[in-house]
């Protein structure tokens, strides 16, 4: 017996969008979908453009949710900001797994499309820049690749005067009682986190207690959770990019593989992971 397809207007399915919102206009598929342009013949060219670009959504997403995790901390709701903090370390591990894909390109594949891409760098993401300014990682010096762009710049420029996330969580601690050092809420904002044998004291005193600060316990393991997946996320760019051209330069000026690696030693919670020693 023939099979008869089956018609999902049968169902109650929508079929007809003549003036009416579809998928496709909700989301603005044609706009998505035309706004890759290869600039050469290479076949690979086309998985380097959506790598990136779909990892600039991602990164996009996280800029959101972290926006509302330190207003959430900032207004005493931390237990609000948690489910979002864990929603951040997914969004890290989906970033992971767009090199996985990446990595299917060979020395050989990338070397038919190099050129084309100029001076251009995923070190100039200036989305990238926020998420490492709001995490902590703050160098004024990496204004620059975006001074040619005013609009960016303020961006920028906003965020290194906002309390980063773990100043929120910090103040935070200080609000619930625990003794959080002076010098450390009133820093200045705009530069990179130091070590503070203070904020370690603190720590680790919720540690050896977690029933007693559960909140704050809860807070440290989220943020621990998250720097893991971001760790991840640099480690598997540094391999990714000695994989494929392995200690060129990058397009973009810096030592490539060489520069990435230094970037592996930047902790953002410093603090968190070294109290794991004395415990």
């Amino acid at each position: 017996m023939a099979h008869t397809p089956e018609n999902p207007a049968n169902d109650g399915a929508q079929m007809a969008f003549d003036g009416r919102m579809s998928y496709g206009d909700y989301l603005r598929i044609d706009q998505i979908l035309g706004a890759q342009s290869p600039l050469s013949s290479a076949h690979d060219e086309l998985l380097f453009i959506i790598q990136h670009q779909t990892s600039e959504l991602w990164m996009r997403l996280a800029l959101h949710e972290m926006d509302a995790i330190r207003r959430k901390i900032a207004a005493d709701a931390p237990r609000e900001a948690f489910k979002m903090l864990a929603r951040v370390s997914r969004i890290f591990e989906q970033l992971n797994n767009a090199w996985d894909v990446l990595r299917t390109m060979t020395p050989a594949d990338y070397t038919t499309f190099r050129e084309t891409l100029g001076q251009s760098s995923g070190f100039q993401s200036w989305q990238y820049r926020l998420i490492e300014f709001a995490v902590g990682n703050r160098n004024p010096a990496m204004l620059a690749p975006h001074a040619h762009r005013a609009d960016i710049t303020a961006k920028l420029e906003a965020e290194l005067a906002r309390p980063t996330l773990y100043d929120e969580a910090l103040r935070l601690l200080a609000r619930q009682g625990l003794p959080v050092p002076a010098h450390v809420l009133t820093r200045d904002l705009r530069q990179p986190w130091a070590a503070d044998p203070g904020v370690q004291a603190v720590w680790e005193t919720v540690y050896r207690d977690p029933q007693a600060h559960w909140q704050a316990y809860e807070l440290a393991e989220k943020l621990v959770d998250f720097e893991d997946y971001f760790r991840r996320w640099r480690f598997n760019h540094v391999t990714t990019v000695e994989r494929v051209i392995g200690f060129k330069r990058g397009t973009g000026g810096t030592s490539g593989v060489a520069y990435l690696r230094r970037m592996l030693e930047v902790q953002l919670f410093p603090e968190l992971w070294s109290l794991r020693t004395g415990l």
